[in-house]
């Protein structure tokens, strides 16, 4: 059986997935762009409140699934917007910790309201979101393996 004709059709599954994913990114950022953010600051909003108290920009990094260096520059840029604080640790003084300002705990609430998200995904029935849920848990660990991660 030649793998030609398979490899095509899985490409064309990815290239549907990019799309959507995209898609899905545009409509969100039309949404935050009205209290201010982008997707990537609320991405890093969302993080650093839900990795626990003040992650470092590592844990950050990983989380979000970006480069160190590209956090570590979103982070200085919304520390310069009054987003986000890097303090040093008390135990260890060669490590940084991110906590959230008021600014940014506002800005953070209000990027909760993710109705652009909810019209989209409310094309799918509860088993289908669970469906695609389980297939794209499955890509992420198969992905994952591939990175060698």
């Amino acid at each position: 059986m030649d793998s030609y004709p398979r490899s095509e059709e899985d490409f064309k599954l990815w290239v549907l997935l990019e799309h959507t994913a995209d898609a899905m990114a545009r409509a969100r950022q039309k949404e935050l762009r009205q209290c201010g953010l982008t997707n990537s600051r609320s991405a890093v909003l969302y993080s650093v409140k839900h990795i626990g108290p003040k992650p470092t920009p590592a844990e950050v990094s990983r989380w979000l699934f970006r480069e160190p260096h590209t956090i570590s520059a979103l982070l200085d840029r919304m520390e310069g917007e009054g987003l986000v604080k890097k303090v040093n640790d008390l135990e260890r003084k060669n490590q940084i910790r991110i906590s959230m300002t008021d600014k940014g705990q506002r800005a953070y609430q209000t990027s909760l309201k993710r109705e652009s998200i909810q019209k989209i995904v409310s094309c799918l029935s509860e088993e289908q979101r669970e469906q695609l849920r389980t297939c794209l848990r499955l890509l992420r660990q198969n992905a994952m393996k591939e990175l060698g991660r």
